[in-house]
């Protein structure tokens, strides 16, 4: 099955997956606190304003409380420096989402996106009929196709790179590459698998 990009999310951890028919020459990469999808050195040129974006950055609220952002495109940063701001986990991610909207492609894909704290979750999506947005308290998938409404997920990692590898390996077709995330009281670790 083709579900696309997906975000899974639960307390202390989460993952996020890009899989692609039509761009498959993508990466992650790290750069400070933010963990960036962005073309492999041998892609072909493009102008798709899709392809390349901040997939998983670390935040501190202004209680100290590390989190991390999960998602597929631009709307990361926003929903992060929302949080950053102080906004609950559950209006930082559908300010943006219901700003941005759908991605305006062939598709109309939605976007997805997910907040993990050490002991809370919530994961949105908005597509071109819905904006959902829900706590979780158990691992919970949603994607772009098939599964574009948060469902339960069998996440077994315990830890950022695990998770990252865990997703990367998962039963969908076209897999490119993943980034995983945990939180604790010690903050957030990030990690990603190129399947290299």
């Amino acid at each position: 099955m083709y579900i696309g990009r997906f975000v899974v999310v639960g307390p202390g951890i989460g993952a996020y997956r890009v899989s692609s028919r039509s761009f498959p020459n993508r990466r992650v990469i790290e750069r400070d606190d933010t963990l960036t999808v962005g073309p492999t050195p041998d892609a072909s040129e493009t102008d798709n304003p899709y392809v390349s974006y901040n997939c998983a950055r670390r935040v501190e609220t202004p209680t100290g409380e590390p989190l991390a952002v999960l998602g597929n495109g631009s709307h990361v940063d926003p929903i992060a420096e929302k949080l950053e701001l102080g906004y609950p986990a559950r209006d930082a991610l559908a300010t943006p989402l219901l700003a941005l909207d759908f991605e305006k492609d062939d598709y109309d894909t939605p976007r997805v996106a997910g907040v993990v704290g050490a002991e809370t979750a919530t994961i949105g999506t908005v597509r071109r009929d819905a904006l959902l947005v829900e706590s979780v308290d158990a691992p919970t998938l949603v994607a772009t196709y098939e599964r574009d409404a948060p469902g339960a997920y069998d996440l077994a990692a315990a830890d950022a790179g695990a998770a990252a590898s865990e997703v990367l390996g998962a039963d969908f077709e076209h897999p490119v590459c993943a980034a995983g995330a945990t939180v604790d009281a010690d903050g957030v670790s990030l990690a990603f698998d190129n399947g290299e």
